[in-house]
């Protein structure tokens, strides 16, 4: 695991190698990088060859310097700032570089691509209604994305269970892996006989294959 600070945008956690890949990485709306899945996330993705370029949007970075909390501004302002470190991480760089993020983080994503396009998407616990709001869709941006996306989901999830997203007309672009039993955070139940960190694992390596699979032309990763 690397750090970098990044002159205008802040600082990076680069993690791993790219053997299959880059995953500009997002986190989601009330914790930062350092949170025990982000954590957990990135070196799963490290074992199965992803190398996951993590940063913090400015609003959590100011809740560090101030010691309290504060909400996320509007998502046009986040979408501006995944953008720049979009255009910051692709300078210079082989290989496509997909993006993605947790939850809000992974919402931002895809309304970037669905804007100026992208290599891929990898969206975990992608939040498509708030909790108890199913009415409340957040898929207006969805017909014009073209890219591979993929949207790991835990069944149980509160921002999009695994009955309510088969209800959806969702673009061809797009394909879901259901982690069974989770919920928003892929957190099985107890009697499932499952855990966390398996669910992460197994959630690192489909977004791994997905990689894989899509990557073509010459500017496609070896593989393994």
């Amino acid at each position: 695991m690397e750090r970098h600070d990044i002159q205008g945008l802040g600082p990076l956690v680069i993690t791993g190698q790219a053997r299959r890949g880059r995953l500009l990485l997002a986190h989601g709306a009330g914790a930062g990088q350092d949170s025990p899945f982000m954590q957990r996330l990135r070196e799963a993705l490290a074992v199965e060859g992803v190398q996951s370029l993590a940063f913090e949007f400015a609003y959590m970075q100011r809740m560090r310097d101030e010691g309290r909390r504060r909400p996320p501004p509007r998502v046009e302002t986040l979408v501006e700032e995944f953008a720049c470190w979009r255009d910051s991480m692709s300078q210079g760089s082989p290989g496509p570089l997909w993006l993605g993020g947790k939850s809000m983080g992974g919402r931002v994503a895809s309304l970037l691509a669905a804007r100026d396009g992208a290599d891929g998407l990898a969206l975990c616990g992608y939040p498509f209604h708030p909790p108890r709001k199913p009415e409340s869709l957040r898929l207006d941006h969805w017909p014009r994305l073209s890219s591979p996306t993929l949207v790991i989901q835990g069944t149980r999830d509160a921002f999009g269970t695994r009955d309510e997203v088969a209800g959806y007309a969702l673009p061809d672009a797009a394909e879901l892996h259901w982690l069974e039993d989770g919920d928003h955070d892929w957190k099985p139940r107890r009697a499932s006989g499952r855990d966390q960190d398996g669910l992460i694992v197994e959630g690192a390596r489909a977004i791994a294959e997905a990689m894989s699979r899509h990557a073509c032309g010459d500017d496609a990763w070896p593989s393994e």
